[in-house]
């Protein structure tokens, strides 16, 4: 296992992480050698400036598709980094974060956000900013597991934590637990409701084994509700973590892959009422093509699923749209393709418009429209 943990670390990742300002600037993180980079696009990804380097002290980063480093731009223009430190002990790490103040010129020194520092697993960090400008940064820790196996008990997958800063991230509160029993290794996903609310949402062990998906609203109030009723009993985790994107009209849109029944497969659901009520899950994707890592974009009526496919050697981003806020869907179709090795696509929006972000070995990065302001009410 220490051998795959070095071979991983060494791996050159393709992992990007891309994002739009409110001026239409395109920022991106990405990791080089021991490295976390950003840089700015003015010429929606053509070109890039001179990357500027997150931590000038080189550390092991993870940088793949489920764990890769996350890159947020706040309405006041500061930049918010998160992403996983690697430590020595195969699958262990620590959330670190890192802000500039000067428009990317430069990044403070990355601080650890979990404050539990045993050499234990702190990974699969998602970054959030609500409408006071509050950092949230949540992510998948092992302090409970490993405390309840010292005491010779068991202890089902993973524990939920979260941090809060309210100083534009020079530092964090506490960190506090959201839930228990979580899967071990799929990302999660944060989305902001209209009032400003971070809402998150991540694959959950329910009952003996099974591994579906929850969510919850982090108002210090609401509950745990389950997401997804496929009822996929697997001992072990999947690595395919959920999308959540939430539309001004206060849906939440959410993609995720499951393999119930023997018939893998990606599906997008919707609920208009805080989850208290969520529509039938819809079914995209083919197995055969191995179709997996699912994205969902919502913008007003339209909705954009993507997720990849692989055609023999060739990587395929597939997407599928919905005029009517994801009650019906047009048929899937290829967004782009790449012959050789490629990151898992990503979707993000400029105002009203919607793109695919995707990052391949033979082509670079590639900024892809997907759709037009005229089409997204």
């Amino acid at each position: 296992m220490e051998k795959a943990w070095k071979e991983a670390l060494a791996k050159p990742p393709l992992a990007v992480t891309a994002v739009f300002d409110g001026k239409g600037r395109l920022w991106r993180a990405s990791v080089e050698g021991r490295h976390v980079y950003v840089s700015v696009s003015d010429d929606m990804g053509r070109s890039f400036g001179s990357p500027v380097p997150v931590n000038t002290d080189p550390e092991d980063i993870l940088g793949d598709g489920e764990n890769r480093p996350k890159i947020v731009v706040a309405r006041n223009g500061h930049i918010y980094i998160s992403y996983t430190q690697a430590l020595s002990k195969p699958m262990s790490g620590n959330i670190r974060f890192s802000r500039s103040v000067d428009a990317g010129k430069n990044f403070s020194p990355p601080i650890t956000v979990n404050d539990n520092l045993d050499v234990i697993s702190h990974r699969f960090d998602a970054l959030g900013v609500d409408d006071r400008g509050r950092i949230v940064v949540v992510w998948l820790d092992k302090r409970d597991s490993a405390a309840t196996e010292k005491r010779g008990e068991k202890y089902k997958g993973t524990s939920l934590y979260a941090a809060i800063s309210d100083d534009g991230g020079a530092s964090f509160e506490p960190n506090f637990k959201l839930a228990d029993h979580a899967c071990e290794c799929c990302r999660v996903a944060i989305a902001t409701d209209p009032d400003g609310t971070p809402v998150v949402l991540w694959r959950q062990i329910f009952g003996k084994n099974v591994r579906d998906h929850a969510m919850m609203r982090l108002d210090g109030r609401s509950r745990i509700i389950r997401a997804s009723h496929d009822n996929w009993e697997i001992d072990a985790c999947p690595h395919h973590g959920p999308a959540l994107s939430i539309g001004k009209d206060g849906v939440r849109h959410f993609s995720w892959f499951t393999a119930a029944g023997g018939r893998p497969g990606i599906f997008y659901a919707r609920t208009a009422d805080g989850g208290e009520t969520i529509s039938p899950a819809v079914r995209f994707g083919r197995p055969e093509a191995q179709a997996s890592r699912p994205q969902v974009l919502g913008l007003g009526d339209l909705v954009v699923v993507a997720w990849k496919e692989l055609e023999g050697e060739a990587g395929v981003v597939r997407v599928a749209f919905s005029r009517d806020r994801g009650k019906t869907w047009s048929d899937p179709q290829t967004a782009a393709s790449t012959s050789g090795a490629s990151d898992y696509p990503m979707l993000i929006a400029s105002g009203r418009e919607a793109f695919v972000s995707w990052n391949t070995a033979a082509e670079g990065y590639r900024l892809i429209p997907l759709a037009h302001g005229a089409e997204c009410d």
